[in-house]
């Protein structure tokens, strides 16, 4: 499985406008481009493919800025990604081919593409910000 840069920056992107609380002013592009180190030019198409997608919103003005669209426990990965590098396309290589070896080989390829799905269908923008959050230890 190959993700492109663009569908990383993105999905960083998103997770910086998660951390966020509902009450706090939307995300400046600047704010995410500088804590990730994504170019602020490409961080901005990003940010409207994102907004074309309805990902997130954006507001305008001195106060303006990102936020997510919708709840991060709604949005999974394998969404962000298709969304920017556009849908999941199966490589070369199927169950159909005539020789024995290749067929093999073919469902195999299947069953990983089948698992890499599962990972990135089940996992939320949320629960990836939960992770990064740092945790309070009471003894």
């Amino acid at each position: 499985m190959k993700i492109s840069a663009k569908a990383e920056y993105a999905c960083l992107a998103l997770l910086a406008l998660a951390q966020q609380s509902a009450d706090a002013p939307p995300v400046r592009i600047r704010e995410i481009s500088d804590t990730h180190a994504i170019p602020e030019r490409y961080l901005v198409q990003i940010l409207l493919q994102l907004k074309g997608a309805g990902l997130v919103v954006s507001t305008r003005g001195a106060s303006g800025g990102y936020r997510l669209a919708r709840p991060a426990a709604k949005i999974a990965l394998s969404e962000v990604l298709a969304v920017i590098d556009g849908p999941d396309t199966p490589q070369r290589g199927s169950a159909r081919e005539k020789r024995p070896a290749a067929r093999i080989l073919g469902v195999v390829w299947d069953r990983v593409r089948a698992a890499e799905r599962s990972v990135l269908d089940t996992t939320t923008i949320a629960e990836l910000v939960a992770q990064t959050a740092p945790h309070e230890w009471t003894i």
